[in-house]
């Protein structure tokens, strides 16, 4: 097959001679129809971030938001009469072994044996890629493909909602108009809040935003934006008459971002921290501020068991996912992809590389 190898930082080659993959007793293999290059992708090709692998480098195949169609069926699935060949499908990257004690709890998304597809497996940047049959999911068949590859980081935009608990007529702040903020908005509007603020650097981001149901945008870096706001607990004080903000999410490493999540919300408040920010960040916390106003502070991780949500959101058109698309790339051109995406070349949302 057709596959981008990468192997260490800047260093990816493409092949079209790599295996196909196999598919064991417990496993399914696709045909990639569609692969979102997600910000972490950036970050292990130019060496901001390493791979999950024993020594963080590859050989691995990149790529973890995908859709696919089932062409083998290991024996267990096919057994279970689960897939089919020609079936349209989503897969779950986080494959988790189902048997450690934090998986029989539940908490799948921190199991201790799990592998990541284009993480520490091979992904989605190829013609094929297999994975256990447990993390794929059939797509609604009036979603395509190229929206389809948007699930994963709905799911985790999912995931994060759940932590919050958003309540109808709920003043909530979002932090953050990439895919996941964009999507968490559209989620957060469907779950009944009253009023969404949505924050951000760039216009073109926070517009579309405000198409897909944001009712305040604010800018806090361009001065020459319609939409600029040198002070967001002032603009949240305004629009709620003082009582401040019922949620807060961040879907931004920002740690501005973060500390100003927990400057704007009022009592019985739930903040989530969401995006990833450096490994020596930290964040101050008001710490009597915070018990005398009986907030809560969540931290939200991974997509576990959301999936039949999100796909439920974008079957239903809870969530419009077409926006959000902004770009197209061949295999053959992952690395333009990568550093155009990087670059911001395009005013780029979410760009999908398509076998």
């Amino acid at each position: 097959m057709k596959a981008q190898i990468f192997y260490e930082p800047e260093k990816m080659e493409y092949v079209t001679d790599a295996p196909d993959p196999q598919a064991a007793q417990d496993e399914v293999v696709v045909n990639v129809k569609a692969c979102g290059i997600c910000g972490s992708d950036v970050a292990y090709y130019y060496g901001m971030s390493s791979l999950e692998t024993e020594d963080g480098k590859g050989p691995l195949i990149l790529g973890h938001e995908f859709t696919g169609e089932v062409v083998e069926v290991g024996e267990i699935p096919r057994e279970l009469g689960l897939f089919q060949p020609g079936d349209r499908v989503v897969l779950d990257p986080v494959q988790y072994c189902n048997a450690c004690e934090i998986c029989k709890r539940g908490y799948v998304n921190l199991c201790e044996t799990k592998s990541v597809l284009g993480v520490s497996t091979d992904g989605g940047f190829a013609e094929q890629c297999k994975a256990k049959y447990t993390a794929v999911h059939k797509l609604p068949e009036n979603v395509t493909y190229e929206q389809g590859a948007l699930t994963e980081p709905l799911a985790c935009a999912t995931y994060a909602l759940q932590n919050m608990g958003v309540f109808p007529g709920d003043f909530v702040v979002i932090f953050g108009p990439g895919p996941i903020g964009l999507m968490a908005v559209q989620l957060v509007k469907a779950a009944g809040a009253g009023t969404v603020l949505l924050v951000g650097t760039r216009d073109y981001r926070l517009e579309l935003g405000r198409q897909l149901g944001a009712d305040v945008i604010c800018n806090t870096a361009d001065r020459s934006s319609p939409w600029y706001c040198d002070d967001v607990k002032a603009k949240v004080e305004e629009l709620t008459q003082g009582k401040m903000a019922n949620k807060a999410l961040t879907t931004t490493s920002s740690l501005d971002a973060m500390h100003t999540a927990l400057d704007i919300t009022g009592r019985r408040a739930v903040i989530v921290f969401f995006g990833l920010p450096g490994d020596k960040d930290r964040v101050e916390v008001p710490v009597l501020d915070s018990i005398l106003w009986d907030k809560t502070i969540r931290f939200s991780w991974l997509a576990p068991l959301t999936w039949p949500s999100a796909l439920s959101a974008l079957g239903t058109g809870k969530v419009n996912a077409e926006p959000l698309i902004s770009g197209q790339y061949k295999l053959e051109e992952l690395k333009r992809g990568l550093a155009e995406v990087k670059d911001r070349v395009g005013n780029p949302i979410k760009a999908l590389v398509v076998p």
